[in-house]
């Protein structure tokens, strides 16, 4: 490492809106002003040639072209991410002191490297399994962003994490749900009424149909409760999840309103407008969204995991079946309790990015060298 803090490259996989993505921007900005020189590198699909967001000064942004190919399976696009990102960072991984992926798709294109284990998946496409093994067992040091993954990881692999929790950009979503914000927050309740929130989009492990039954059913009592979708920008192909979602909600007389991925300076304001957000993934690392929403006092529920007991304790409402879900979004839209509430804003405050960077370059001194 240099007098001027140490060069580092953190690789990420996609420009869009994605929770992996929000941890990588939001950590190179704070590496920098600790101190560190950044490069982030990621591929542009769809012709983009920068992030959903401006990303601060003194970040380097290197963003590798990604041409779509036409009839392209998922397997085969994930191979060529892989290539892709590899043939574009390769010649300039000598340039940096640490390099860091920050998910199955970049670490396997990165080489020798640190590896941020958001969550651990199971895979049926023959790629997808061999992409997420290599991602696991080839980098030389791992980082998960809570104790619960960390000791999946242990428990599969036998390998030791640094546990360094995700930082909250709480202040942004606190001050949406401020005086100030007033006008936007009413822009969507005029909208959609009185909304329970899903970020994320429509996928198996977001829990999207269990989530739309838990609706449906507190829709009997609250017939009002409109029932919304932000997110949803993947590599995966789940059109035939979307299509049996559509079926149920058609079943269930439910019309979500699904936006897609949503402006990052609006999204604020739709969380905080929100009465409730359901966040009920069978699969997590932390819950940024999550944790977001508590920043704006916003009634969160949750799938009732190990993980998400460990980061939120009792400032979410935990549950599992759709009917449990939906009796804890009854209690969250009729009755929010004022003293969770708080708990969650201070829980939110709490988890600074700053204090995340400074971890990692903790663990980037302690890294052998070549």
């Amino acid at each position: 490492m240099s007098a001027t803090g140490p060069r580092v490259a953190l690789l990420t996989y996609s420009t869009k809106p994605r929770g992996g993505v929000v941890h990588t921007l939001a950590l190179a900005e704070a590496l920098v002003r600790a101190g560190a020189r950044v490069s982030v590198w990621t591929l542009g699909r769809g012709g983009d040639q920068a992030f959903f967001r401006p990303v601060a000064d003194g970040v380097d942004v290197r963003v590798v072209h990604f041409p779509p190919v036409e009839g392209e399976d998922v397997g085969a696009r994930i191979l060529r991410s892989i290539a892709v990102l590899r043939s574009g960072f390769a010649p300039h991984a000598a340039d940096y002191d640490v390099v860091h992926a920050q998910d199955c798709i970049s670490a396997n294109a990165a080489g020798p490297c640190v590896r941020t284990v958001h969550h651990l998946d199971e895979f049926s496409t023959p790629e997808l399994a061999a992409c997420h093994e290599r991602a696991i067992v080839e980098p030389f040091a791992h980082v998960c962003v809570s104790a619960s993954v960390a000791g999946e990881l242990r428990a599969g692999w036998g390998l030791a994490a640094t546990v360094i929790p995700n930082g909250v950009d709480a202040a942004r979503f606190a001050a949406a749900a401020g005086p100030a914000a007033r006008a936007d927050r009413a822009r969507w309740r005029a909208a959609f009424g009185t909304y329970v929130l899903a970020v994320g989009g429509i996928e198996p492990r977001k829990g999207s149909t269990d989530l739309l039954r838990a609706v449906a059913l507190l829709r009997r009592d609250r017939p009002e409760v409109r029932f919304v979708v932000a997110g949803g920008e993947t590599l995966f192909d789940y059109r035939d999840y979307r299509a049996d979602f559509d079926a149920l909600a058609r079943e269930l007389a439910v019309e979500p309103a699904v936006l897609g991925p949503v402006d990052h300076d609006d999204l604020p304001s739709l969380v905080a407008g929100a009465s409730a957000l359901g966040f009920v993934s069978t699969k997590e690392g932390f819950g940024l969204a999550a944790m977001e929403a508590l920043a704006a006092g916003v009634p969160v529920v949750v799938r009732d995991l190990p993980v998400l007991r460990e980061v939120f304790g009792d400032t979410a409402l935990p549950a599992t079946t759709p009917r449990e879900i939906a009796d804890a979004l009854h209690r969250a839209v009729t009755a929010p309790d004022p003293v969770r509430r708080e708990a969650g804003r201070r829980l939110a405050a709490s988890h600074s990015w700053d204090a995340a960077a400074r971890a990692h370059l903790d663990l980037y001194a302690r890294l052998p060298r070549a």
